[in-house]
């Protein structure tokens, strides 16, 4: 039923986990050096991993009729990402407002825990006509569970 809301009872019940990603040689440019525009590709999976963990993946947003398109994103590189290296994405929910909310990230190597970039992205949420919503009036009880977040 698309009115349905399934979200995590409370902040205890999750530990948000990063997003991990092994890059690919095709990511990589002559120098084995991974190219920015790969990083937004990173981010986006990360965001939406964050929102599976938040309980509202893809496909749940899909039924609700809810998209979320990016309003806005900054990236600060902090050091090169190679080919066959694994990164780790720390997303972390910093601002919501029913209308839109902003997502910070630490991109950083897996096994060194240096830090290969920091970003932030913000976004605002449409019914599948593109017609701004707010989750206050539409879903006020999903509107509650990112307060828990925020």
């Amino acid at each position: 039923m698309a009115n349905e809301v399934s979200v995590k009872t409370s902040r205890e019940n999750v530990k948000i986990r990063p997003y991990e990603h092994r890059t690919k040689y095709y990511e990589a440019g002559p120098q084995g050096v991974i190219h920015h525009s790969y990083y937004m590709n990173w981010l986006e999976n990360a965001r939406m991993d964050l929102m599976t963990q938040l309980g509202l993946g893809n496909k749940q947003m899909e039924v609700m009729e809810i998209m979320s398109p990016e309003l806005s994103v900054s990236i600060d590189f902090r050091s090169a990402t190679h080919f066959d290296e694994t990164v780790m994405i720390e997303t972390k929910l910093l601002d919501y407002d029913g209308h839109e909310m902003e997502i910070a990230y630490r991109i950083y190597d897996k096994a060194t825990g240096e830090d290969r970039a920091v970003a932030r992205s913000k976004h605002c949420f449409v019914n599948n006509s593109g017609v701004p919503i707010s989750l206050k009036r539409v879903y006020p009880e999903l509107d509650t569970k990112f307060f828990e977040f925020n």
